[in-house]
């Protein structure tokens, strides 16, 4: 039973940190692609430049919620645990 219960958490938390990941990486690449818009850009701002930033800012709020929600997911799966050995222990006590 316990490791049917924390099966779903701990997928959910890799599902996130993968997620995590891949948009680090995307956040890299934008950055990458900000910076030779503006390198290139010599006679003006490239008019993607506001929208690689917005798309930026966006990821890092992305991010940060996937941050927060595996925190959230670890602590459950932390509180789920105590619980199923408080559980058990109990049991054998008996």
């Amino acid at each position: 039973m316990s490791k049917e219960q924390t099966k779903p958490s701990e997928s959910l938390v890799q599902d996130l940190l993968t997620e995590r990941r891949q948009l680090k990486v995307a956040v890299e690449r934008l950055k990458i692609e900000l910076a030779d818009a503006q390198a290139a850009g010599g006679g003006g701002p490239d008019p993607r430049v506001g929208e690689l930033r917005e798309e930026i800012e966006r990821l890092r709020y992305q991010l940060a919620s996937s941050r927060a929600e595996a925190t959230r997911l670890r602590e459950e799966r932390d509180e789920m645990r105590q619980g199923i050995e408080k559980a058990l222990e109990q049991l054998s006590a008996e």
